[in-house]
């Protein structure tokens, strides 16, 4: 069930609020429970029993994690905590890298004339959040940070919460732990605040990023043979355009949503593409995804506290876990240590703050922007040739424009729209236009908040009524 498809806008959302806004405040973690399981359920089906039993596993482990006074068991919190993050990394092991593990050993067994099974797994959705979640929880517990849920009602309201399960944003453990207790009294008022926020990720995810996925699709599926030096151009724009659209859309909506439930999620992007630097980008996009590496494997690692060695070391680490948490294949390993190098090369020259001339942070900002684009070639394309033809048309310049395949999937409506996009390159860092719409009360915040509230909003519904609505792209991560 998508957030963008009419069953969950036309059905869904409007039951759940109007029971959490109607019940008793003592009902809505179990209201909220109930339905997570349910939209889970419709999207998963059988895959829900490895979400219910994760849970179990993490929600019983949680009092054996918590250190008593005097910290006389830390050994024993120390091996159920390896435990646990062991018993999770496992199944997402098993689920999500099972088949690419068993794919790459089959190719090895045939150069030598050998044979090895295929390991066929359907990979559940949401699962590479998820497990995030539960290891965010027994973390913050075993550190003291926060004491371990008593509730099963609360703690399935955290793991499963309907906004953030399917793609995020992902909450660490003590970001939300203070605001399980239902002493939620302005219902109305978080209604008012997370409607607008809800309603410009729709916008940003049905009239922008749907609509350039045709044309995204096209270049992308162009042969080798084929491609050209405007195809991997275009095609490299759009989907960077498609992929900030839709998944910030999403997080707007998970955000909005999550607000008229009661709950304050963080925020993931901060207007990545006007950063100046790698560093920044990284400090800008999928915020969250940044916090959890840093928190949880970059600084227990030892972050940049024992030399240069041991930090380029500690960032190589983190950003090849970071490419293959996005999937596995090849081009997630290939982009994951293309950003890794770029981060290290701008530590290395102590090139990762902005610099202070105007001209050369216009340059930064604009080779940046290069970078990041080429960057999600791989991310993007099927496998490593594609991807690197594609990469090699863009620096080979031709006259052989669009093949008739990319060129009628580029309409002058899909044109517009990726013109318009294109504004997002150009815009400063601030101000983030979701938290200003939410929490301000200037002029020009009013006006986007109407604007959104009304034409794109009436817009984006006769969008997803007419069936034009796509899955969002993180969902298969």
């Amino acid at each position: 069930m998508s957030f963008a498809s009419p069953l969950f806008l036309w059905y869904f959302m409007p039951t759940v609020l109007a029971a959490v806004l109607i019940a008793p405040r003592s009902w809505r973690n179990g209201i909220i429970a109930v339905a997570s399981i349910f939209f889970y359920a419709t999207a998963a089906g059988s895959d829900t029993w490895l979400l219910l039993t994760t849970m179990v596993v993490n929600f019983f482990a949680g009092p054996f994690l918590e250190p008593d006074q005097w910290d006389r068991n830390r050994k024993q919190r120390r091996a159920i905590l390896f435990a646990v993050i062991a018993f999770d990394l496992a199944v997402l092991a098993v689920w999500k890298y099972a088949g690419f593990a068993t794919q790459q050993i089959a190719a090895l067994a045939q150069i030598f004339g050998g044979d090895f099974p295929v390991a066929e797994l359907a990979l559940p959705i949401g699962i590479s959040f998820y497990t995030f979640h539960h290891i965010s929880y027994a973390v913050d517990i075993y550190r003291g940070e926060r004491h371990a849920a008593r509730n099963p009602v609360s703690f399935v309201t955290y793991i499963a919460m309907f906004p953030q399960l399917i793609a995020g944003p992902i909450v660490r453990y003590r970001e939300i732990a203070d605001q399980l207790p239902q002493h939620r009294s302005h219902r109305l008022d978080d209604i008012a605040v997370g409607f607008p926020r809800f309603a410009l990720g729709i916008c940003k995810k049905v009239i922008i990023a749907d609509s350039l996925s045709p044309f995204v699709d096209a270049c992308f599926s162009t042969p080798d043979d084929q491609m050209t030096f405007a195809i991997a151009w275009l095609g490299a724009i759009a989907y960077t355009l498609q992929l900030y659209f839709d998944f910030s859309g999403y997080s707007d909506m998970a955000i909005g949503l999550g607000r008229m439930l009661g709950f304050r999620l963080p925020e993931n992007f901060a207007r990545p593409y006007s950063s100046v630097t790698i560093t920044e980008f990284w400090r800008r996009w999928h915020m969250s995804l940044s916090r959890w590496f840093r928190d949880y494997v970059y600084i227990p690692l030892g972050g940049n506290r024992h030399g240069a060695a041991k930090t380029y070391r500690n960032l190589c680490i983190v950003f090849v876990l970071t490419g293959f948490w996005h999937g596995a294949n090849w081009t997630f390993l290939v982009w994951g240590m293309f950003h890794g190098a770029l981060l290290i090369i701008e530590r290395g020259f102590h090139l990762e703050e902005a610099p202070s001339r105007q001209g050369a942070k216009i340059a930064r900002r604009v080779l940046t922007m290069l970078l990041v684009v080429i960057g999600w070639v791989y991310f993007r394309a099927d496998d490593l040739t594609s991807a690197m033809n594609m990469v090699g048309h863009m620096f080979l310049p031709d006259f052989d424009g669009l093949t008739d395949i990319a060129e009628s999937a580029l309409t002058n409506q899909r044109l517009v729209v990726m013109v318009a996009a294109l504004a997002i390159l150009f815009m400063p860092a601030h101000p983030v236009t979701g938290p200003l719409i939410e929490s301000s009360t200037s002029k020009p915040a009013t006006i986007v908040r109407v604007g959104v509230m009304t034409v794109g909003l009436v817009y984006a519904a006769i969008l997803v009524a007419s069936g034009t609505f796509s899955p969002f792209l993180y969902v298969k991560f």
